[in-house]
């Protein structure tokens, strides 16, 4: 018989996952049992500040109070419905997102892979009966090194061939340019042009920011050539980098953002398109759906994640931190780390690879009690829950600098 998961240990659980589980992951050994606000624990009761917040879909910790009495108070009434019929929690979840990202229409799915394609569907729709793209000509110019999810059609393109290799045939329609290039988005976009979809701050690339006046840029070109400025924000977004979204840093109004992560607060998975009235509007009955989209669960802990943006108090909180992160950070500049890139409580570190690979950094905080995650080559990503305290953050990066020397 099985043991209980409660009684096997963290070197018997993952052993037990490698002839049943797709190898889809190379997570760090680690087994988390048990969590509350910034800290995790494992089944055998070591402690660990998690720097890395499901990257961003922990924003405001774990099992924050005010969402769990949320999810507590609708599991005791309702959980779904499927959008066959209305229910009472979708209509307050709808008007106060689009309040807070000063948009007119919310279309809610589940994961942000989901509200990417989401994304793309309506953007294509839009430019066949709003623009007057002839029929399956539109097209989307996308950034290289982006990363919008693991779909077919996503890692259609995606430069990363660790994401491609093997899963063609791949769905056209898409135009990849450098990052951060104007020039390039400009000799790219033409008539058949439907969108063009960017995330404001690169993620998975390493926490890449874009040079300033880029994405004012890139509103501007859209609107010169008469196509949609696409946001995905789901790894960004929802006070990760100081503001409500990224793109409030350049006093930009996407067309259309997406949201993920975040939105369920950690407890159910909830995205969302939301969009000007003339682009959503585009949709009809039957022409796309979810069943678990805009359940009344996910709309009763999306309303309570938005309540708590709502306050201001997790944006200023992000800013405030995160000039101690930048500079403890600075401070680290020569001392194992080579550079990084910050925003708020949002950080691209690139550590010196003589040092050791992102990976072996990683498990070198674990043992410390310090949870991140690698990215590409040498670098590590840091992202607190928005929760963290000063003194977590600080003792944090000093565990950083004790793991570097």
């Amino acid at each position: 018989m099985t043991a209980p998961a409660q009684t096997r240990s963290s070197a018997d659980l993952i052993r037990a996952e490698e002839p049943v589980l797709a190898h889809n992951y190379h997570p760090l050994p680690v087994v988390v049992a048990r969590a509350e606000g910034t800290w995790v624990e494992d089944v055998e009761g070591r402690r660990y500040l998690d720097m890395l917040a499901g990257y961003s879909a922990l924003n405001f910790g774990h099992r924050h109070p005010a969402l769990i009495e949320a999810a507590h108070a609708q599991l005791d009434r309702l959980t779904l419905t499927s959008r066959a019929f209305h229910n009472d929690r979708l209509a307050e979840f709808a008007e106060r997102l689009a309040a807070l990202t000063g948009l007119d229409m919310v279309l809610p799915m589940n994961t942000g892979a989901e509200a990417v394609e989401s994304g793309i569907k309506v953007a294509r729709k839009w430019a066949y009966e709003v623009k007057g793209v002839p029929a399956d000509q539109a097209t989307i110019v996308v950034a290289a090194d982006n990363f919008h999810g693991r779909t077919t059609t996503i890692v259609s393109f995606s430069t990363d061939e660790t994401a491609r290799q093997g899963f063609g045939p791949f769905t056209p329609g898409f135009r990849v340019v450098p990052y951060n290039d104007l020039a390039a988005l400009e000799a790219a976009v033409d008539e058949t042009t439907a969108a063009v979809l960017l995330e404001p701050i690169q993620g998975e690339a390493g926490v890449l920011i874009p040079d300033s006046g880029y994405l004012a840029g890139v509103r501007e070109l859209t609107r010169r050539k008469g196509c949609l400025f696409i946001a995905d924000e789901i790894q960004s977004g929802l006070g990760r980098t100081g503001r409500t979204l990224a793109v409030e840093h350049e006093g930009v109004v996407p067309d259309m953002v997406l949201l993920g992560k975040a939105l369920g607060g950690g407890i159910v998975p909830v995205s969302a398109v939301v969009a000007r009235r003339d682009v959503l509007g585009v949709l009809r009955p039957g022409e796309h759906g979810s069943t678990f989209g805009g359940n009344p669960l996910a709309a009763a802990v999306g309303t309570a994640v938005v309540g708590l943006l709502e306050t201001g108090e997790f944006q200023r909180r992000a800013a405030e931190l995160g000039t101690i992160l930048r500079s403890g950070l600075s401070d680290l500049v020569g001392k194992g780390v080579l550079d990084f890139r910050a925003r708020g409580l949002w950080a691209g570190v690139d550590v010196d690879p003589a040092v050791g690979t992102g990976r072996e950094i990683g498990e070198r905080l674990m043992r410390e009690g310090i949870l991140v995650k690698d990215t590409h080559g040498s670098t590590i990503r840091l992202a607190p829950p928005l929760t963290i305290t000063a003194e977590e953050l600080v003792g944090a990066l000093g565990t950083l600098e004790k793991v570097l020397k």
